[in-house]
């Protein structure tokens, strides 16, 4: 790979070799991919990404570490679109707003980004098992994109995971495992049976190219922005891979000379599991916490990407906030009524910190903002109904409907 250095440990610093089945540092450090940004500059621009007709995230291959003859994977990940909302940013009090949804990828989550790289990593290196452990969308992508390209899977899921997303796994043939307990006690699981059986790791706090993945959400905002880069970037926060590709991918771009700006981020948790913005207002040492939201995909208590995130939160001058269960249910309703884009309680957690954040005056007026829609509605329909209330029940009988309507438009 002519684009990339070498692999890094972000905690000792030490330097290993960029192997496609790398995992942790010696020290138990996580590692991260050390681009040669001077290559890059030398034999690509702007143009020439914005000339392809590959409209995947793989149309972003300078920025990737794959090899020249990676075959990129089967289902069409990324490009998701980004939708300028003028009423949004009137009610939010801003200058620009745009909605970026991700939930419209193949298995309905900006998951599938990391998924389609660990997929053609996984190939690279010659396995045909791959696993993970997940709250439900890092398992569902990685069982879609797994099942088109061939590959065999086992999914770890805590019990509660929505049965919508545990149906996804069992549809595209994965071997899946619903462990009686918390995220972190299934994480461990199949940290054990990946290391006893040898299947390739997609656990994103294990396997740093899943980052790499992840990063090309931003790579596709700046460049459906004419190569500019917004004031503030928000998005829902647990395992902290998300926010950290985030903002390695807009780090990439501008240490590359493909934007001159950095975005601050917009970090958003739980007021009830929130270890990671904890950490980072503090300056303390992240502490566990109790898995206690709705929101399942970020109810996590024990991150296992705490560095990367809080460092994302600190380097760009970010702003961590927490939110209510009841506040996140209201951005679901405000996001499928305002934008015409249905959420599911994760996907729209960044939205409902930034909602919060300018009604406490928090973001200047004169700000643009991307919010990040990560994971579709669908996924999660019980808690759909929560935020919009049940449907009107009536018999087929028009004098019945009429006396509804009447009260409906008083």
């Amino acid at each position: 790979m002519k684009n990339v250095k070498c692999l890094k440990c972000i905690s000792c610093g030490r330097e290993y070799e960029a192997l496609p089945d790398a995992t942790t540092c010696e020290c138990g450090g996580i590692l991260d991919v050390i681009y040669d940004y001077d290559y890059i500059r030398e034999n690509f621009t702007p143009d020439d990404i914005s000339s392809s007709d590959n409209y995947t995230m793989w149309r972003y291959r300078p920025f990737l570490p794959v090899e020249e003859d990676t075959v990129q994977p089967p289902l069409r990940v990324g490009w998701s679109p980004l939708y300028e909302e003028p009423r949004m940013a009137e009610k939010l009090g801003i200058r620009k707003f745009w909605l970026k949804d991700d939930g419209l990828n193949p298995t309905a989550s900006l998951k599938d980004r990391a998924s389609s790289m660990g997929v053609a990593k996984a190939i690279e290196a010659g396995y045909d098992t791959i696993a993970c452990s997940s709250t439900g969308n890092a398992a569902s992508s990685l069982a879609g994109n797994a099942a088109a390209a061939g590959l065999k899977t086992y999914i770890f899921v805590p019990e509660r995971a929505p049965i919508g997303k545990v149906a996804q796994l069992l549809i595209f043939g994965a071997t899946v495992v619903s462990v009686k307990g918390n995220y972190e006690e299934t994480f461990e699981l199949s940290k054990a049976a990946i290391d006893e059986y040898g299947w390739y790791n997609r656990n994103a706090a294990i396997n740093c190219y899943l980052m790499e993945g992840k990063k090309t959400v931003a790579l596709e905002i700046a460049e459906q922005l004419g190569w500019k880069v917004p004031d503030y970037v928000a998005l829902s926060v647990g395992d902290g891979c998300t926010i950290g590709g985030v903002w390695k991918g807009f780090k990439d771009l501008y240490n590359a000379g493909f934007t001159d700006k950095l975005p601050k981020i917009i970090s958003v948790q739980s007021v009830n599991t929130c270890p990671i913005n904890r950490a980072a207002r503090t300056g303390e040492p992240w502490e566990p916490m109790e898995e206690n939201t709705l929101a399942d995909s970020i109810s996590v208590g024990v991150p296992r990407n705490p560095d990367k995130a809080i460092n994302a939160i600190i380097e760009s001058g970010g702003i961590p906030v927490e939110v209510t269960d009841d506040e996140i249910l209201e951005a679901m309703r405000v996001t499928g009524r305002e934008c015409g884009v249905f959420g599911e309680p994760a996907g729209v957690t960044g939205m409902a910190g930034l909602s919060k954040l300018c009604r406490e005056g928090k973001i200047p007026a004169d700000a643009s903002v991307v919010a990040i829609v990560t994971g579709n509605g669908l996924k999660d329909t019980a808690n759909g109904i929560k935020a919009a209330g049940e449907p009107i029940k009536l018999e087929p009988d028009i004098e019945k409907f009429r006396a509804v309507y009447e009260e409906l438009n008083k």
